[in-house]
């Protein structure tokens, strides 16, 4: 065996000293050859509003429609309708447009598109060829005439090859349009697409819809891609999808590309099939659908929506997503918010998972990709209405990931005050506010309420939420005024459009009793023919039976309508109030008289069990959720 000669201990310790720097620098990382990069910190949640357009502003009372592009040269493009003479959906309206040059920063006065002249241009669908640079703007034009029943509208199409500064003049589309679509026509109205993968890159595509109707047979809807190559100057009809037996209707399309290079159309649905979102696949660059639309699972408003291509495995991203723009709210247009897909566009992120912009009223919405990891959220909102401003809201991705927090909605413990029993299992709260007296009543003591501030609140419980089943509400009233409204009872939410309510009120310049009941999107009242302010008693009760919406003063049926399915509460996760006596949920219409013996069943009563308590003030039990005889406050 052979050894390595022995070192001099000179060499050894000057050799141990070595040994230790080497160590000392392989630990500290000295010699450890280049730095490995670190992974850059994940960027901080980020978010800045503004208000593009509200209501009397630039000469317009009201705009509405938001459709959003980013140029090929980086400017911002944000189209909407200016309204000229109110909110409403026809007449003088003007396509008119806002420009940024700086990502969505600073905006530039309004320039008007097309102008109405008195009749309407609407429905924007802007679409941006890449290749050319050219901006495509698709709408829709009716004449000067009112519309709300329905009317002959048709496709325009103009061009701008300078990022939006000018415009070329609208011509009529009409290739893009049927005779036989005939009573409604809409393109849009959100962005449009290119396609960018596959045999047909480069397409245009747009989703339009349309309604025919002859006068006697039934109303048939459609819906169709419209689609064009050629950088838009002639356009082809293709994928078609039409309903004629009312369990869907899709209308109102967005489009977005998958990953593999179909198209994903996903529209409004206002048919009576279950779900609030319909969708359909083309495979063909848009020329025909795989299959029929189908329901999607996706609770959502009957209102337009958007989608928005974010990321795309394909194209190098560590994930597939696709954002949809929509108020969350399952009925009311309310809580606009975004949502995702990882799936392709198979599931959606329920609304708890998504981000809420705005928690009050929203309607229409866009989308747009902007530098970097930025986003653009272009939507309808307001404080009354949703059609008071169009929002603009840049944010990053991460932001999207920030928690929604508790909607604002949703009410806090009551505050404390004197009370009148209920004598119901149930045992609810219910608070008199105001300094609201007994008075002799009809059966013992009812309560006088002044008008001004006097009411009584009973906070929501489950044992009051009457839901989608049938119900009974009563009260004793009595009362002289000749003016203004009085309600009686008022249940869970109070708004315009299609908020989930339920509500009673007297209304004597009316010469009327009348009642509301909002479900699923419709609004269905009765009302009587009297207003039965003659200073004396009256028992009113209020019922939904047997798919009927029916108002008895009296013991005599005084008004009834036919009222579909669906919940007055759907939605509660959003706020809800519980019922209010004396008042309108918010505080106004206040009632100046005295009240008695307030009932709630979660149920319908007979005419005899009605008849009893009429007659009688007979307990009458069964899914009895609250009863406040006003005998006592305090």
């Amino acid at each position: 065996m052979k050894y390595a000669p022995e070192k001099p201990p000179g060499r050894r310790r000057a050799a141990r000293r070595w040994i230790a720097l080497i160590l000392a620098a392989v630990l500290t990382g000295a010699l450890a050859g280049p730095a490995v990069a670190e992974s850059a910190p994940a960027a901080a949640p980020s978010i800045d509003e503004q208000v593009l357009f509200k209501q009397n502003q630039f000469g317009y009372a009201c705009f509405r429609i938001p459709a959003v592009v980013r140029a090929a040269n980086g400017v911002v493009l944000a189209f909407a309708e200016g309204r000229v003479k109110d909110c409403g959906d026809d007449e003088d309206i003007d396509l008119v447009l806002r420009r940024s040059s700086d990502g969505g920063r600073t905006w530039e006065p309004l320039q008007v598109v097309s102008e109405g002249n008195g009749s309407t241009h609407g429905n924007p669908v802007p679409i941006v060829d890449q290749r050319t640079g050219r901006i495509v703007l698709v709408s829709t034009h009716n004449g000067p005439a009112p519309c709300p029943n329905g009317c002959d509208r048709d496709p325009y199409v103009q061009v701008s090859d300078d990022n939006g500064a000018t415009w070329s003049a609208p011509r009529e589309m009409t290739e893009g349009k049927r005779p036989e679509w005939n009573f409604w026509y809409a393109t849009g109205p959100m962005h449009g697409i290119q396609l960018t993968r596959g045999a047909h890159a480069g397409r245009l595509i747009v989703g339009a819809s349309y309604e025919t109707y002859d006068g006697v047979k039934p109303h048939v809807y459609g819906t169709h891609l419209l689609y064009s190559d050629d950088s838009g100057q002639t356009w082809h009809i293709g994928a078609t999808s039409s309903f004629s037996d009312g369990t869907i209707i899709a209308q109102e399309v967005t489009v977005v590309e998958l990953n593999d290079g179909r198209i994903y159309a996903l529209a409004r649905e206002r048919g009576t099939d279950p779900g609030h979102r319909a969708y359909a696949i083309s495979s063909d660059g848009g020329e025909t659908f795989d299959k029929p639309f189908k329901t999607l699972d996706l609770s959502m408003a009957d209102v337009q929506a958007s989608t928005l291509r974010l990321h795309a495995t394909d194209q190098g991203d560590a994930n597939n997503r696709i954002l949809l723009s929509a108020p969350a709210h399952p009925v009311a247009r309310e809580a606009m918010s975004v949502r995702s897909s990882y799936d392709e566009g198979r599931t959606w992120q329920p609304w708890e998972k998504g981000k809420v912009f705005w928690w009050g009223p929203s309607g229409y919405s866009d989308m747009v990709k902007l530098d970097g990891d930025q986003i653009g959220l272009y939507y309808e909102a307001g404080v009354s209405t949703p059609y008071e401003t169009i929002r603009w809201a840049r944010f990053n991705e991460a932001y999207l990931a920030t928690p929604n927090g508790t909607p604002p909605g949703v009410p806090g413990p009551p505050a404390p005050g004197p009370k009148t029993p209920d004598v119901s299992p149930a045992r609810n709260a219910a608070y008199v506010r105001g300094g609201a007296q007994t008075v002799p009543g009809r059966f013992g003591n009812g309560l006088a309420l002044d008008g001004v501030d006097d009411r009584v609140e009973v906070p929501f419980d489950e044992s009051i939420d009457v839901g989608g089943d049938d119900f009974t509400m009563m009260t004793w009233f009595r009362y002289s005024a000749t003016t203004g409204n009085h309600s009686l009872l008022w249940a869970y939410r109070t708004g315009s459009g299609t908020t989930p309510q339920l509500w009673l009120r007297a209304e004597p310049a009316s010469n009327r009793i009348r009642a509301l009941i909002m479900v699923d999107r419709f609004n269905i009242t009765v009302q009587s023919a009297s207003a039965y302010n003659d200073g004396q008693w009256h028992h009113v009760v209020l019922q939904r039976v047997d798919g009927q919406f029916v108002l008895r003063v009296d013991g005599t049926v005084v008004g009834s309508a036919a009222v579909p399915p669906g919940s007055v509460t759907e939605g509660k996760e959003f706020g809800v109030q519980g019922i209010h006596v004396g008042q309108r949920v918010d505080g106004v219409d206040r009632f100046r008289g005295s009240l008695d013996e307030v009932r709630v069943y979660k149920r319908a009563l007979s005419a005899t069990e009605l008849g009893l308590i009429e007659s009688r003030n007979q307990p009458i039990g069964g899914r009895l959720g609250l009863r406040l005889s006003m005998e006592t406050v305090g």
